[in-house]
C-alpha cells in the first residue's frame, strides 16, 4: 500500500517537474500556444487545472509503477518512458479531449508522446532517487 501512495506521489511530482517543466520549454520555444502550470479553474470543486492534471498523473504513476518496477537497467528506462508516452497520450486523445470538445491535429501527437514519456521517465526518477533509495 505505502507503494501504491509513493507510484501516486511520484505521478503527482512528475507532472509538475517533467510534464509541465518540458511544456514550459516547448512554450518559451514558440512550439505551442499556452503556458504551462494553468490555474484555471476546472471541475465540480474548481480545483486549478495544473492539480487536476497532476491528480491524474498520480493515478497513472500507480499503473505505470506497477508495471515497469521489476524491471532494470536501460530496459526500464526505456519502458517508464513508452508506457508514459503511449497511455496517458490514448487516454488524452481518445477520451479527454473529446470530451472536452478539444480537436486533435496531427502535430500534437508527437508533442503529447513526447511530454507523457517525459512524464513516464520522471516517475522513475522520483520512485527510484527519492523513495525507494531508503531500501
Amino acid at each position: 500500500m505505502m507503494t501504491h501512495f509513493k507510484a501516486f506521489i511520484s505521478g503527482f511530482l512528475s507532472t509538475l517537474v517533467f510534464h509541465q517543466g518540458l511544456f514550459g520549454i516547448f512554450y518559451l520555444l514558440g512550439v505551442i500556444p499556452r503556458a504551462p502550470y494553468n490555474l484555471d479553474p476546472v471541475g465540480l470543486l474548481s480545483v486549478p487545472s495544473v492539480v487536476s492534471l497532476s491528480f491524474f498523473g498520480g493515478l497513472w504513476g500507480i499503473i505505470i509503477w506497477g508495471i515497469i518496477s521489476r524491471t532494470t537497467g536501460v530496459k526500464h528506462w526505456v519502458k517508464s518512458f513508452i508506457l508514459g508516452a503511449i497511455g496517458p497520450t490514448a487516454v488524452a486523445f481518445f477520451v479527454v479531449f473529446p470530451l472536452k470538445g478539444i480537436e486533435i491535429n496531427l502535430a500534437m501527437i508527437p508533442f503529447g508522446l513526447l511530454l507523457n514519456g517525459v512524464w513516464g521517465i520522471g516517475v522513475s526518477v522520483f520512485m527510484k532517487y527519492f523513495f525507494l533509495r531508503s531500501k
